[in-house]
């Protein structure tokens, strides 16, 4: 594609910068190469404002990702956080964090909105997008920017995008239009085109998505963890009797994904997997063990233990249920408001190809996410707070321990009890996909977090009976 002298000159700036920014998954060493792949000019004035899809190919491979950028004449001291740097055209900025560039873009979803080449803006019937209302970057997204636009709507930007319908927007649509008030309100979306390698047929998929924001919303973790500090700060009472016992809300919590999976098994495509198709995800989990063993060594005394679950999910009879799911299910995607708990981020794990995201899977997997979360949240603060060396360390371990099976039984209750399925019911499948989601885990926090390796390598070791 042709791109504009001014916008190529920024282009230029992006190697050098997207390695430091968290939602880049092509590692820390600067790109091999920068390609736009689309661009569009969404306002052209001060500051001037472009969309911009690029293709970065780096040591892992070529992803594509979204990149917004906004051009000030001069430098704009409040944006120094997200200054790339400067050309011939001005100071380069990223445009999402710009709340001058991100009205232009909001302004984009109106009806007699100028075109915008390659982009499509689409809002659902008699929904009121928020026009004027300046937007705030939040905190805490790791793998997308999402902006609130005062206390109306929320504009959640995928930074790594992929052809066809992203599953965040496709299964949110889908609750929303059945009626769920589990999730936020759906609103809008935006996709689009860009070009494919060497300038094959253009590709299209999504690129954004409007909801509702949730403006009484609490996030899930930082609940659950405010509960695990309050029983180490009594570390001679149970979980029970802690004043911050979470366990009603971990019911309460199991029974909203329970209501959320059988609406999904109602609007969307579900099936049964057979027996050979249980073969299959056993080999698919064993070659994902295998592959980590060969990225993470401190796994390899474990392997055998834990391929014995994938070995006992072959021999495992009959058909099992499955559908659309949510995909990467944790504590930090439910949010808890006034109204009960919400779920949000479909999108399934990011670093999947995008047709495994949208694939049918057992409901049993979300549960199976949700319980090592539990773990995460009871055993984060050992790890940060009480090492191995401080005194309080082994008794705080087993209240973590009792926290987390107090919260995975109270949530597994919820489920069943909203569900014609109670997931302890099916051992083979639970602890297949905890397994997995473990060995996945392990290799995450080697790569991004090492310090928090213990903690899936501790669940590792329990899974393998070791």
């Amino acid at each position: 594609m042709t791109v504009d002298a001014r916008l190529a000159e920024a282009v230029a700036l992006l190697p050098d910068w997207l390695p430091h920014q968290h939602w880049f998954t092509g590692g820390r060493s600067a790109p091999l190469e920068v390609r736009p792949v689309a661009a569009a000019l969404l306002h052209d004035g001060e500051p001037r404002v472009w969309h911009l899809l690029a293709e970065v190919t780096h040591s892992d491979g070529a992803d594509v990702y979204q990149v917004p950028l906004s051009v000030h004449s001069q430098r704009a001291e409040r944006l120094d956080h997200v200054h790339l740097g400067h050309t011939a055209d001005g100071h380069v900025y990223d445009a999402l964090h710009d709340k001058e560039a991100t009205a232009a873009l909001l302004d984009h979803f109106a009806d007699d909105a100028p075109p915008a080449e390659g982009l499509r803006f689409h809002v659902k019937p008699d929904v009121k997008v928020p026009y004027g209302e300046p937007s705030l970057v939040l905190p805490g997204e790791h793998h997308n920017t999402s902006l609130a636009y005062g206390n109306a709507a929320l504009l959640k930007v995928f930074r790594r995008v992929d052809p066809g319908l992203n599953p965040d927007v496709e299964l949110n649509e889908a609750l929303t239009d059945a009626g769920s008030t589990l999730v936020a309100p759906y609103l809008g979306w935006v996709d689009g085109d860009w070009s494919g390698p060497g300038d094959d047929a253009p590709r299209s998929g999504s690129l954004a998505m409007l909801r509702g924001f949730l403006t009484t919303a609490s996030d899930g973790w930082a609940l659950a963890t405010a509960s695990v500090r309050d029983l180490y700060a009594e570390g001679d009472l149970h979980a029970d009797e802690v004043g911050g016992d979470f366990a009603a809300e971990s019911y309460r919590l199991g029974m909203a994904t329970a209501r959320v999976h059988e609406t999904l098994a109602e609007v969307l495509p579900s099936g049964a997997m057979a027996p050979s198709g249980l073969n299959e995800l056993a080999d698919t989990m064993t070659r994902r063990l295998d592959a980590a063993v060969a990225t993470v060594p401190e796994l390899e005394p474990f392997a055998a233990g834990l391929r014995t679950h994938y070995d006992v999910l072959r021999e495992r009879a009959g058909e099992v249920a499955v559908q659309r799911v949510h995909g990467s299910y944790h504590l930090g995607q439910v949010l808890r408001t006034v109204l009960g708990w919400k779920l949000i981020d479909f999108e399934g794990e990011l670093m999947a190809p995008a047709a495994e995201r949208r694939a049918m899977h057992s409901p049993v997997r979300d549960v199976a996410q949700m319980l090592r979360s539990f773990d995460y949240a009871a055993r984060h603060l050992l790890i940060t707070d009480h090492p191995q060396d401080d005194p309080a360390h082994d008794q705080l371990a087993y209240r973590a321990h009792e926290w987390t099976q107090r919260n995975s039984e109270a949530f597994c209750n919820g489920y069943a009890s909203a569900a014609q399925l109670d997931p302890r019911d099916e051992p083979e499948l639970l602890t297949a996909y905890e397994t997995d989601t473990a060995v996945y885990e392990v290799v995450f926090e080697a790569r991004r977090r090492p310090t928090w390796l213990p903690i899936p390598l501790a669940a590792v070791e329990r899974l393998a009976g070791v």
